[in-house]
């Protein structure tokens, strides 16, 4: 399921007293645009099983008690289309971000998931709602990239993590919403059924539009604009201070000191993204392009794209209701992770989160070929363990992996190698996304997989295990500035031990470029 932030400076209202939450007020409703991305993605798991959407867009199939169905063909081509659409939405993102602005941009991205929306509301034929499928795809990639991107140029560390974890928490809220309106019109027995919770989303477009009219824009957009008095003004809203007040002119003369060396180095294009460096700009790249590609591996969209047909398959009386159950088990154990990232770190709970899912899905696996689906007592089994297995994802890999890609880009490359990331998320959320009917479904042309499907997500969540061992540094409270350090000096294996160092000498880009010593006469629990 399925984004960054500046390399640069201490953080916004890194000196600012922690109790001034109107900066983070306003960068926590850009996370609003993960309703957006999640009621899409959660809608249409439930609309493919309604029998009015069947009838409209499916095919006769002869049998009363079921007349109208939808092929693998057809059934893999309107969920992934999606995907497809949110791909190169994603790899617009950065050039949306960098000509007219992170905010800007996220309303941009609005109007286009708003065609999508429309054109699917009012369709009558299976053409049309591909279309709107598509478009609505291009703008949730589109949002999916900025508004990561602005809560993390926008936010303070020491709540960094957090603030980026609540678009992911967002995105659960959507489905959460979407399996319940879903299971509320699901006997209406005209075009309503479907078109209700399609429609439902312009609510969502407009209030995420309205809010981000009156928000910031993001200051280090603003000064790589050259718009230093915007930028003051800007980061004067975020941190609560007067705009000339010195904190300020300090956290901006940071901002404007690493972009220098960034752009002294000329790595600006996305060829320079895969260019070995002293800062290992290749590493980072990668890094963010395979969590993004092994957060999907994980399989946890196989459960929001075709779990109600999977429950159902698999004889639980009312699926839409299990769905429902496993919506709130994501949106409630999302909120220990928002926790748990700036307490416990992001390497630690990725770990742990894919020793979790790998033992559950395995043992879902086995499970499930053992049983019979007359077994009441193995079924309610494994519901329990999948929503141990959402809840261990929900927690680590379904927020982290936003963050971290929020956390690892210089300034220059930013909006570059991020695009490239969360269009990666949605490559392999659309191959999945397309594969899955043909691996899970019984009949000619399929692998009839089933239940063992959950052997292949439990394989890839080993994958996750060991890509994070050795490719993913910890970078709890750390400055967007000294993970640029972090980098350059330490490798993920020796990152934990170089990121104390960091903070215990409160280190920062300006420090090696000056030869000055930094200090700081704040007692440790009020550094930021």
């Amino acid at each position: 399921m399925p984004g960054g932030p500046a390399a640069t400076g201490p953080g916004i209202g890194a000196n600012a007293p922690k109790n001034k939450f109107a900066g983070i007020a306003m960068t926590a409703f850009a996370a609003f645009g993960g309703i957006l991305f999640g009621y899409d993605t959660g809608t249409i798991s439930g609309i493919i099983q309604m029998n009015d959407w069947l009838s409209v867009f499916g095919t006769p199939t002869g049998d009363p008690s079921a007349p109208y169905a939808l092929s693998s063909s057809r059934e893999s081509l309107v969920v992934s289309i999606l995907s497809a659409g949110t791909f190169f939405g994603a790899l617009l993102g950065a050039p949306a971000a960098d000509i007219i602005g992170r905010r800007l941009g996220i309303i941009m991205a609005a109007a286009v998931f708003v065609l999508g929306i429309a054109l699917q509301t009012g369709s009558s034929n299976i053409a049309t709602f591909v279309v709107g499928r598509v478009f609505a795809g291009l703008g949730v990639g589109l949002i999916s990239t900025l508004v990561p991107m602005y809560q993390s140029e926008c936010s303070p560390k020491w709540i960094r993590g957090a603030v980026v974890a609540g678009y992911q928490w967002a995105i659960t809220i959507g489905l959460l919403i979407a399996s319940v309106i879903n299971n509320a019109t699901k006997d209406r027995t005209n075009h309503s059924a479907w078109r209700i919770p399609t429609s439902i989303q312009f609510v969502w477009a407009f209030i995420l539009v309205t809010g981000m009219m009156y928000l910031p824009e993001s200051p280090r957009f603003l000064i790589k604009k050259g718009r230093d008095a915007a930028a003051a003004k800007a980061l004067s809203r975020l941190t609560s201070l007067d705009p000339t007040d010195p904190e300020i002119e300090i956290e901006l003369n940071e901002i404007r000191a690493a972009l220098v060396e960034e752009q002294e180095i000329g790595e600006s294009s996305y060829l320079d993204c895969f260019r070995p460096s002293h800062n290992k700009i290749i590493l980072r790249t990668l890094s963010g392009i395979f969590i993004q590609a092994w957060q999907q591996l994980t399989g946890i969209n196989f459960i929001f794209y075709y779990g109600t047909t999977f429950f159902k398959n698999s004889g639980i009386a009312n699926p839409f209701l299990t769905s429902v159950a496993t919506n709130i088990v994501n949106v409630f154990m999302t909120i220990p992770g928002m926790w748990g990232v700036e307490r416990f770190g992001r390497r630690s709970l990725l770990l742990w989160g894919a020793a979790v899912m790998c033992i559950c899905e395995y043992i879902v696996a086995i499970v499930g070929v053992t049983i019979s689906v007359e077994n009441q007592a193995g079924q309610k089994a494994l519901i329990a363990l999948v929503c141990i297995y959402i809840a261990a994802f929900a927690s680590t890999w379904g927020p982290i992996a936003w963050i971290v890609v929020g956390e690892i880009y210089p300034l220059n490359l930013r909006a570059k190698a991020m695009s490239m990331s969360i269009a990666s998320n949605w490559l392999w959320n659309f191959a999945i996304s397309y594969a899955t009917p043909y691996l899970v479904n019984t009949g000619p042309g399929n692998a009839g997989l089933q239940v063992k499907v959950f052997f292949i997500w439990g394989s890839t969540c080993l994958g996750c295990l060991i890509f994070t061992y050795f490719c993913i540094p910890e970078t709890k409270g750390l400055s967007l500035e000294q993970i640029d350090l972090l980098y350059q000096n330490s490798t993920p294996l020796t990152s934990r031990k170089y990121r104390q160092q960091l903070i215990a000498n409160d280190v920062h880009v300006a420090d090696t470029l000056t030869g000055k010593v930094h200090t700081d006469d704040k007692a440790s629990e009020e550094k930021v």
